[in-house]
């Protein structure tokens, strides 16, 4: 394979830039850990239209590509809404193993308590939440009201608690702060979160899209990866204000943020005229900037550190 496959339906020739391929590349290594070989299918498909890689790139995407087809022939990749569903249903059958014996059930708990990865921990979650004995909602209650844990699984095990249909609040440490919180309000999806949140994101990528149409899926990566971070903090209601200036300053500091994380530099004084950030907006988008910049160091944070 010299090229990579050209589709007529897709006029846009797509460069990555080196830092855009090894974020994909990691993205790709987490969907297929998570057993999310729809999403894995999707984004091969995706760079597999991008020009300019190497051709060893092309091969390794191809061939497992076809791997996953033939493997699991009955999804498409694609987030079409009548599909949902169905990719919902095939992907809880990959993470229930049916038979759920007390052996089984202990070992998806110490994965979830003490594994040294937290993307295993957050894969012992998402099987937890299909776990049919009750006694698992005590189990995660516990952990997750005792334990000094990273921002990222705290929410991922509020989600899990969720989906296995339990209410009321539980209280969790953050920051040397308890902050009690209501299960049933975590939100599952990005749609799930409060309009205006939604609405910074989608402003940064009507604004990024003219630039670079990969910069999009950036944008909601890292504000998905914000949010859950900054999930049931003073900042996060700070965030939600319903005013055109709050979500003018954070999507400003969104784009700045993501700028400066995919390509290296940003151009401050542009990304202030493209969304209005006037001298008197100033402090508020450089706060907002401050906030995000801190999210994204402490993603690379070793969550081992959040540990007693």
């Amino acid at each position: 394979m010299t090229n990579p496959p050209q589709d007529e339906s897709h006029k846009e020739n797509v460069y990555l830039f080196p830092r855009m391929l090894d974020h994909y590349q990691v993205q790709l290594t987490r969907m297929l850990e998570a057993e999310q070989y729809s999403e894995a299918r999707g984004l091969l498909r995706f760079l597999l239209q991008c020009q300019g890689e190497d051709k060893r790139h092309y091969e390794e995407w191809e061939n497992l590509l076809t791997w996953l087809d033939m493997a699991f022939p009955d999804g498409e990749g694609r987030r079409e809404p009548e599909q949902v569903e169905d990719e919902e249903t095939i992907r809880q059958n990959a993470l229930d193993p049916g038979q759920q014996d007390e052996a089984y059930i202990r070992q998806v708990l110490y994965i979830m308590k003490h594994h040294p990865m937290m993307d295993q921990q957050m894969l012992a979650l998402e099987r937890a939440a299909l776990l049919r004995d009750p006694e698992v909602d005590q189990a995660i209650i516990q952990w997750l009201a005792s334990t000094p844990l990273h921002p990222f699984l705290q929410f991922r095990a509020l989600q899990c608690l969720r989906k296995r249909g339990l209410e009321g609040k539980v209280t969790v440490s953050r920051s040397g702060k308890l902050l009690e919180l209501d299960i049933e309000a975590t939100p599952l999806t990005m749609a799930d979160f409060p309009s205006v949140l939604v609405q910074i994101l989608e402003r940064v990528e009507q604004a990024t899209d003219v630039f670079d149409p990969t910069l999009p899926h950036f944008a909601r990566e890292m504000w998905r990866d914000c949010l859950q971070y900054l999930y049931g903090t003073s900042t996060y209601v700070w965030m939600q204000r319903e005013e055109e200036e709050t979500i003018e300053c954070f999507a400003a500091a969104l784009h700045a943020t993501l700028l400066m994380s995919v390509y290296g530099a940003v151009d401050e004084e542009e990304v202030r005229d493209t969304y209005g950030i006037t001298e008197t907006l100033r402090f508020r988008y450089e706060q907002a900037c401050r906030v995000l910049r801190q999210v994204i160091e402490a993603e690379d944070t070793d969550f081992n550190d959040f540990e007693s």
